[in-house]
């Protein structure tokens, strides 16, 4: 396959370069998308053409997966997308294999921290401490790009904004993907309160907060007051600097194992434990050492304005607005089924997804969707970690703990990197990560230029271009039959439309 000119790629943005061009595309029905993995082993399918799916469920499984398949498509035509949601939310239910077996080649993955700290630290060598994130983060991606579990991968990105570890600090290296396996993947279609009380007794969070050093004679505030403005109420909830420093006081001697055996593993000591008389939000705590936090916590999570938080935050990353009414149905809904977040989540996709307001994809979404739409295959490596970084979304990696933001405005000044990957995925410039043109060309099963670029721009935006627009793009990119799939998917990857979803 010829290396795409840089001549002709710029010219073909030039000809996609307006969002008004693309307007009647964005979000439109498709029909040509690759399939997701259905075997342990050997290349991604390509789709046989299909019925086109009606524009709502198109829309609605943009958000539900990181890139509607035809897979996905398939099934949301047969069961309705009352019912593939519903599936969705059972994800224990929906076979996994095929992506469990690209993750068993991560040695870190599945072990206990002090296991994962022993293995990376050699008798000679420093410590690995690169290793296990590395491996974290690409088997992330990978879950991303092909697990069937689509609507379970959304909310473990959800959830890891909302409970927001930054990998790299101190001992987050072999802490993290303990923290990634128990708290945020074993409950993010669960209850809030059992998943607010793991990520309390996780050593990740603990250890990123500083509270591992918290004791009664110098409480740490830095773990509680997150507790109350990001992880729970928020900070126009009402409470003061003394809740603050009240659930500080009871959240010591909530500390870490350094070493031996546990290492890595939570600990109570009850001798740095503060044992005073507390109340935080107005309800005082029984004096009952561990208890005091777990149950001040508990409250927390069950209180109404937490409730109103997380169904608004689910509300804008599913929907991009947040209606009051869908809010406080699904607030209510949270509140009945005393913190489920299925439950939660249900009035939200079920009604808000047929029409949702346009959302400017994060860089990892971005990614991802581009990779799930061309078959790519990668092994998620350094690579392919690099050019995220170089659009500043590389997984676990956000320093403070608000998460990395969720609002279009703060993504769309940075187009450059977003330009250089399209352009670099396409020409097979990423090492570990490879499209398989001569495939793609015999799926297209045509060289009429035209009928190329109706196939590949409802492969990748959902829809073929409009005549006079696609016309143009061709005639601006010049290209020849052999390199033409790959000069037209760089540019239509680069254009404003799939931005968007």
């Amino acid at each position: 396959m010829p290396v795409l000119n840089r001549r002709q790629f710029l010219r073909g943005m030039a000809a996609l370069g307006g969002a008004a061009a693309l307007g009647g595309c964005a979000n439109a029905p498709g029909r040509l998308h690759t399939a997701a993995l259905s075997a342990l082993a050997g290349p991604l399918p390509l789709p046989e053409p299909r019925t086109i799916p009606d524009p709502a469920t198109y829309r609605a499984l943009s958000r539900l997966t990181f890139g509607p398949g035809p897979e996905e498509l398939a099934d949301a035509a047969r069961m309705g997308l009352a019912g593939w949601i519903e599936g969705q939310l059972a994800p224990d239910h929906i076979d996994d294999a095929a992506v469990a077996w690209r993750l068993q080649r991560f040695d870190t993955l599945g072990l206990n921290a002090g296991d994962i700290h022993d293995v990376s630290a050699g008798l000679f060598d420093a410590v690995d401490r690169d290793t296990p994130v590395a491996e974290l983060r690409a088997a992330t991606l990978l879950r991303q790009i092909y697990s069937k579990r689509q609507l379970h991968e959304t909310l473990v990105d959800f959830w890891s904004d909302h409970l927001n570890i930054h990998a790299a600090k101190g001992d987050g290296w072999f802490l993290k993907p303990v923290d990634d396996r128990e708290v945020i993947r074993a409950h993010a279609l669960g209850r809030f309160p059992d998943m607010l009380l793991a990520s309390a007794h996780s050593p990740a969070m603990l250890v990123y907060l500083d509270n591992q050093s918290s004791s009664s004679r110098a409480p740490n505030e830095n773990y509680a007051r997150e507790l109350l403005e990001l992880h729970t109420l928020g900070i126009d909830a009402g409470y003061s600097q003394a809740d603050v420093l009240a659930l500080a006081r009871a959240l010591t001697g909530w500390t870490v194992h350094e070493d031996g055996f546990r290492r890595g593993q939570f600990r109570f000591d009850s001798t740095r434990h503060d044992p005073g008389r507390k109340t935080v939000f107005g309800r005082p705590l029984a004096l009952t050492g561990i208890r005091e936090a777990e149950d001040a916590i508990d409250a927390l999570a069950r209180h109404p304005q937490t409730a109103d938080r997380l169904a608004r935050k689910l509300a804008l990353r599913f929907l991009g607005e947040a209606p009051p009414d869908l809010v406080d149905r699904a607030a209510r809904a949270y509140t009945a089924s005393r913190g489920d977040i299925r439950a939660m989540l249900r009035p939200i996709l079920l009604d808000g997804l047929p029409s949702p307001k346009p959302r400017y994809k994060r860089p990892g979404r971005f990614v991802v969707s581009a990779l799930r739409a061309l078959a790519a295959e990668t092994d998620a490596g350094p690579a392919l970690q690099d050019a995220l970084g170089r659009m500043g979304q590389l997984p676990f990696a956000w320093p403070t703990p608000d998460g990395y933001p969720d609002r279009d405005a703060v993504w769309q000044n940075n187009l450059l990197p977003r330009w250089r990957f399209a352009a670099a995925l396409t020409d097979n410039a990423i090492g570990g990560t490879r499209i398989n043109w001569p495939r793609i060309t015999n799926w297209l099963d045509t060289r009429a230029p035209q009928t190329v670029a109706d196939a590949l721009s409802t492969l990748l935006l959902g829809a073929p271009l409009p005549a006079s627009t696609r016309d143009a793009l061709l005639d601006n990119l010049g290209a020849d039959d052999n390199d033409l799939p790959m000069a037209l998917s760089a540019a239509l990857l680069a254009s404003p439309d799939f931005q968007w979803y």
